[in-house]
């Protein structure tokens, strides 16, 4: 296909930037002259800063993929598969999946064709030969692998995934098809972690029976979903801008695991944010470090982007114990020498706050605290919360192997 189409990208409603397709599956991302020349604009992205931090302005074409700011918008894996399909579009080709997708991305963001334009034949999957008609699609974009939707809360308590799959103010996570009571395990984590002080949206844990308009066709393996307010939408549905780190550093999806560590996390939160977001982003690093979360890559940690340039770490997500499922003994991204948990010291925070420009003594002394409080909410709440034993054994051993667990 070589005809030119055009993706409008608008933030809180403005145009801000276009994106282009100028064929052979090439694209171009760019600016609109009036968010360059706005010296009051709101932040897209800190990626796009250089490092004096000015606005990046020059951008060179994307070979099927898109900016990885963008790129990072869109699902991945199992659930991009699904709604791909739905739409009829081959998931490599993230254009016209983000034409897809647009109307309700992650944060502030909407992305519509320039013309209001038709999707464009000739874009469909390439497997997809047999002539059907496709589904509408679910248009709900959630980054990440995890079938999981939109969903709007009903009177009577319970959820609805909406039929065009855009505008609910709650994130539904589906059974997972590959291990056991997953969603009782998040919603365990995110609930010992809200009672330690950490800032966690309102949760719930329901039925799968309490969830209408699931859609066909996804298998369920498990009697209960996972569900979590969404800290992107506010009161009346008003979106609030956010970005993960993959975002911020640049980094494609598949690359999450790579090119950062949580020194470098820590780095910009010092640099963007305040001491209140300092001392939570020590909170959830030595949290998930005592449950045994070793999937805590960069997507697993957001920024929110205020009023006025403002810059603070998100509302926390995705606290899940894996080791239960994957017995692991190393964490998904450095902290700061390191990624094994055994080698996660006090001497190693010592060492990324030196590097990373933090107050040595608000992190040791947060990291303590945090390690103090565990041991209290898990010895009280354990027996409370929907974890199996295996889960709560594994986590003890855990924390008996662990030299963090047991810092005085």
């Amino acid at each position: 296909m070589s005809s030119v189409s055009t993706l409008n990208v608008y933030l809180h409603g403005e145009l801000v930037a276009t994106i282009t397709h100028v064929g052979n599956d090439r694209s171009l991302f760019a600016f609109t002259e009036h968010y360059i020349q706005d010296s009051k604009r709101s932040v897209l992205s800190l990626g796009f800063k250089d490092a004096i931090g000015q606005l990046i302005v020059d951008f060179k074409p994307t070979q099927t993929k898109l900016t990885p700011f963008f790129s990072n918008l869109l699902p991945e894996e199992t659930m991009r598969n699904y709604l791909a399909a739905r739409a009829g579009v081959d998931p490599a080709r993230e254009f016209f999946l983000l034409w897809v997708l647009g109307q309700d991305l992650p944060g502030a963001i909407t992305v519509k064709p320039a013309e209001d334009e038709a999707l464009p034949a000739g874009i469909n999957d390439p497997s997809d030969d047999d002539g059907r008609k496709k589904e509408v699609p679910m248009r709900f974009s959630l980054a990440g692998v995890q079938l999981k939707f939109s969903a709007v809360q009903q009177a009577s308590g319970g959820l609805t995934i909406p039929a065009s799959g855009t505008g609910g103010s709650w994130i539904v996570k589906l059974p997972s098809s590959q291990f056991e009571g997953v969603p009782e395990n998040e919603y365990s984590m995110m609930t010992l972690a809200r009672e330690m002080g950490m800032d966690v949206p309102e949760t719930q844990l329901l039925s799968i029976d309490d969830i209408d308009n699931i859609p066909a066709g996804i298998g369920q393996f498990g009697h209960s979903a996972f569900a979590i307010k969404r800290f992107d939408r506010i009161a009346g549905g008003q979106a609030v801008h956010i970005e993960d780190f993959a975002q911020v550093f640049g980094v494609y999806p598949h690359d999450k695991y790579k090119k950062a560590s949580m020194r470098n996390i820590a780095e910009v939160i010092g640099v963007e944010g305040q001491e209140k977001d300092i001392t939570e982003f020590i909170r959830r690093l030595v949290f998930n470090t005592l449950i045994g979360n070793a999937d805590m890559h960069l997507k697993n940690w957001s920024l929110i982007h205020g009023e006025r340039q403002a810059v603070s770490i998100s509302p926390a997500y995705d606290f899940v114990s894996t080791i239960p499922y994957i017995p692991d003994e190393t964490a998904a991204l450095k902290v700061s020498r390191s990624k094994k948990f055994r080698e996660f010291t006090m001497d190693e925070l010592s060492h990324l706050a030196a590097k990373a420009r933090l107050p040595e003594k608000l992190v040791l002394d947060t990291a303590r605290e945090t390690v103090e409080l565990f041991h209290q909410k898990w010895q009280s709440e354990n027996n409370h919360l929907p974890l199996t034993r295996q889960v709560i054994k594994t986590i003890e051993q855990h924390t008996k192997e662990i030299p963090l667990a047991n810092t005085a």
